[in-house]
């Protein structure tokens, strides 16, 4: 992952001027949107790219130590070995870039990766995930507890609440002090774009997260109506090009919640190399978050490979 952003003193000047202009970002996601994916081997390579950007995640009520096992072997081995070799790829390195878990199941992940001689980062949902409506200190011990167990990723959510009502410097220290909490873990901020109203808000929620420290800033919790969208996605990756532009620290992406399928993948792709360039497609800046995406780009794969489509059962689970 990218070396850790340090954050800079909440700008409130910088934060009051944003304006979005909401047709231009519309018409801007419709253009990605009309790209033309790549076809053949070279559809295949940039599949197995996004498998490497994949934040492999399970975060169900009925998540066991057994799944959690399960989901840590697929994410060391995310494409059948043999369907690998026959691309010449099998001796690449190729794992998912991290698995994501709630913080009661970190130690179960951490240990089976280690069991494994993985050294796959262990990525936690925090902070009263998703609604973030617990009390600061019991979000903060929630961070803290994740940390100890092995998590070197959170994915904490902001409140809400500050952010609709714009109370940027209350946002700025939350975010700070959950900052302080995660110690030397990679901290990615979930900013729940459904519920932030307007672009202007997700590019104003977007910077001051950056500025109190976030490494990552993430589209969804996965759990609300609206998730990652490509207009959305416009106006954030946006938000950090301009904090590169004005601190020099690049800040990374993580779209999640909803992408299902090999094609909307590419497209994921297609919008960084489009709006951030090349730099950022690589898994210390860009993630996805998924649970299911997986299963269909391993499909893809095997008919790249064999001509024709695998049921899934001949693509577990691992």
């Amino acid at each position: 992952m990218s070396a850790r952003n340090p954050g800079i003193p909440l700008d409130l000047q910088w934060v009051s001027k944003v304006k979005v202009n909401t047709q231009a970002v519309l018409k801007r996601a419709q253009h990605i949107q009309g790209l033309k994916t790549p076809k053949k081997q070279w559809q295949a390579a940039w599949l197995l790219k996004a498998v490497t950007c994949i934040d492999l995640t399970t975060l169900a009520g009925d998540d066991t130590p057994s799944n959690v096992h399960r989901l840590c072997l697929k994410a060391i081995q995310p494409i059948r070995f043999d369907l690998l070799k026959s691309m010449d790829m099998h001796d690449k390195g190729i794992t998912t870039a991290a698995v994501c878990v709630y913080p009661a199941r970190v130690a179960d992940a951490a240990k089976s990766l280690k069991d494994a001689n993985s050294s796959l980062p262990v990525a936690s949902v925090a902070t009263g995930f998703p609604a973030g409506q617990t009390p600061l200190e019991t979000r903060l011990q929630e961070v803290r507890l994740a940390v100890s167990d092995g998590a070197t990723e959170i994915d904490i959510v902001i409140n809400r609440t500050l952010a609709i009502t714009g109370q940027w410097e209350a946002l700025y220290d939350e975010i700070r002090q959950f900052r302080s909490a995660c110690g030397d873990a990679h901290m990615k901020t979930i900013l729940a774009i459904g519920e932030l109203g307007t672009f202007t808000n997700v590019y104003k929620a977007s910077l001051v997260a950056m500025m109190a420290g976030s490494d990552f800033i993430k589209t969804s919790t996965g759990k609300e109506t609206v998730n990652a969208t490509h207009p959305v996605a416009i106006v954030m990756v946006r938000a950090i090009r301009d904090y590169f532009l004005s601190t020099g620290h690049k800040i990374g992406f993580k779209p999640a919640g909803g992408i299902r399928t090999a094609q909307e993948s590419l497209l994921w792709l297609a919008l960084i190399k489009e709006e951030l360039g090349d730099e950022w497609l690589h898994p210390h800046l860009f993630r996805i978050g998924a649970s299911s995406l997986l299963a269909d780009i391993e499909r893809q794969i095997y008919h790249h490979v064999t001509g024709q489509y695998a049921a899934y059962h001949e693509l577990p689970m691992a």
